[in-house]
């Protein structure tokens, strides 16, 4: 297998095919795939998304699957993972891309609550209540399940696209390492989607307070730090990092959620929960 790797989205990109011939036409394929997705999704500069406006507009087709699949995120979790929490990560302190982000600031304030019902999409026209969406949770899973995808289908090879931890897979068996902050990694064999999401990246300070951007849709504020990752495999790279995002939210109560889908899970005192017959 080979590989390349390189930065975008203010995250690492890693692409792997099955074929050597293949690399640098599938990681062309990916960068201009992750800047039309900047462009509609960004929210942290001009871009689709953050021209949106309450009420009904049409959108172009990055956008529109980009909010699909966030507003599947929602049902599949009864809202724990939301895409309308713009304001609510804002209030955080989360107001700019994350390098920018300063190492204190005004104490945090608890957002809106998320409102993902209120929002509608048939075809190409959205329609908002007064919300601002942020499409974090789920747009790299999406984007990453769409390049693998894209790279079999053109290329006619076996693909593995990562986007900050986010993996998906079109084709073939592939060798990964998940690991924690300051511990040790297990090696798994990948054949589908995997994510993980966590609650010791992405943070900053605000009125001497760590926050960070796993957001609990019911309260408006970061989700109490009961796990530091949860891994989960499932059959899409959207649908793995969903269930990861909703087991943080759920703090205690993710293992008894996730039920059967091969999961890892570590808690705040470092101790690893497997379920699903995660492959240690």
């Amino acid at each position: 297998m080979i590989g390349e790797r390189w930065r975008a989205l203010g995250t690492d990109v890693h692409v792997l095919v099955s074929d050597r011939r293949a690399l640098r036409e599938a990681a062309d394929l990916v960068a201009r795939q992750l800047v039309e997705l900047d462009d509609a999704c960004s929210r942290f500069r001009d871009s689709e998304l953050t021209r949106l406006c309450p009420g009904s507009q049409r959108v172009g087709p990055v956008l529109a699957g980009a909010v699909a699949a966030a507003l599947a995120a929602a049902a599949r979790t009864d809202g724990l993972v939301d895409p309308t929490l713009g304001r609510a990560l804002v209030m955080a302190g989360y107001d700019r891309t994350f390098d920018a982000l300063p190492d204190d600031g005004e104490p945090a304030l608890p957002g809106p609550a998320g409102r993902w019902r209120d929002v509608h999409l048939d075809g190409d026209v959205l329609e908002l209540p007064d919300v601002e969406l942020d499409l974090g949770a789920t747009a790299k899973a999406w984007a990453a399940d769409l390049a693998a995808a894209t790279i079999t289908e053109r290329l006619g090879v076996h693909a593995l696209v990562n986007l900050g931890g986010d993996l998906a897979v079109s084709g073939g068996s592939w060798t990964v390492s998940v690991g924690d902050p300051g511990g040790p990694c297990e090696v798994v064999e990948v054949t589908s989607g995997l994510a993980t999401s966590s609650t010791t990246r992405r943070t900053w300070r605000r009125g001497g307070r760590r926050q960070h951007h796993v957001l609990d849709p019911r309260t408006g504020s970061p989700a109490p730090a009961y796990w530091q990752t949860v891994t989960v495999a499932a059959a899409t790279c959207v649908e793995a990092n969903t269930a990861s995002t909703a087991a943080i939210v759920l703090g205690a109560a993710a293992p008894a959620w996730l039920g059967d889908l091969p999961s890892r899970l570590v808690d705040a005192a470092g101790r690893v929960t497997y379920l699903g017959g995660w492959a240690a």
